[in-house]
């Protein structure tokens, strides 16, 4: 249960990051930094940063971070069919 909650806290946090980042981005403020998007994405924030993306509309015609991004989502992809395949995580 605690991974759960782990999982939507991380998510929640990528959506509220890109969001935060796309308002500063309209005012001219500093922003954050593409590490620390790309961070959070790692960390298991791919559907919260993909929801943000499409709802902000944001990072989505950078193409620098459009391929790290997915880049990392490829990589969990295949360790989660990895996982699966030798039978690391039950159906």
């Amino acid at each position: 249960m605690i991974l759960l909650y782990t999982f939507l806290a991380v998510n929640l946090i990528a959506f509220v990051l890109i969001g935060y980042d796309k308002k500063l981005a309209k005012n001219n403020k500093r922003r954050i930094s593409e590490k620390t998007l790309l961070f959070s994405v790692a960390l298991g924030g791919t559907i919260g940063s993909s929801l943000a993306m499409s709802i902000f509309r944001h990072k989505t015609l950078k193409t620098s971070y459009l391929l790290k991004f997915f880049g990392i989502v490829s990589f969990q992809i295949i360790i989660i069919i990895t996982l699966f395949y030798f039978d690391l995580i039950p159906l």
